[in-house]
């Protein structure tokens, strides 16, 4: 098994994806809704990073080293087109964290995004999204109390501090709320059900 093979080609998904992401918000198109050629991506790099997997598992630390290991996890955050694979990444996932093999902190971040995209209360706040008044705030989670102490429990700062980091990234992008904020809540939902995250 060349393993240094494997982690090139996942850091060639990586930059695929953090490529067009950046070509999304020099033209302002990051915040039209789901990009179709972005989905296209991210359907590609899931479909290649899940072979992946099925031939050597997680891509552990110990595997691919720490850079092929955080791209595999960005590319699973992002296939959210994919339910059936997210989910089966947060098992495996919380596998390979409890060996410590991989960073906790990502666990967090996919657990909260599936958590999310069912319509669940999340447990790190680690999901923003656009809210009514034009502001990106946390997505459902169940208390602040015990949110700040999970973060903190695993190196992440306080919800309120994160908040204020990513309302500044959003404007040092100029990134811009939806025009139509419950046409887009119910663009969301309609595509949640139609990928099967939603009943």
């Amino acid at each position: 098994m060349n393993y240094r093979e494997i982690a090139e080609k996942i850091i060639e998904l990586q930059n695929a994806d953090l490529a067009l992401r950046d070509k999304l918000i020099q033209s302002g198109q990051l915040s039209d809704g789901y990009n179709e050629e972005m989905k296209e991506l991210h359907n590609r790099n899931a479909i290649i990073l899940n072979e992946i997997i099925d031939q050597i598992g997680y891509p552990a630390i110990t595997k691919v080293g720490k850079a092929a290991s955080e791209a595999a996890w960005l590319v699973i955050q992002h296939a959210i087109g994919q339910p059936g694979f997210m989910k089966k990444c947060v098992k495996l996932l919380e596998v390979v964290v409890s060996e410590n093999k991989a960073h906790a902190k990502n666990l967090a971040y996919l657990t909260d995004r599936v958590a999310v995209l069912e319509g669940k209360p999340q447990l790190y706040g680690t999901q923003f999204d656009w809210d009514k008044n034009g502001e990106l705030s946390p997505e459902l989670f169940d208390d602040l109390i015990k949110v700040n102490q999970r973060r903190r429990s695993i190196g992440l700062n306080s919800l309120e501090e994160q908040t204020g980091v990513i309302r500044r990234q959003a404007k040092l992008e100029k990134q811009t709320p939806p025009a139509d904020f419950e046409k887009r809540k119910a663009e969301i939902e309609q595509w949640k059900k139609a990928v099967g995250w939603t009943k």
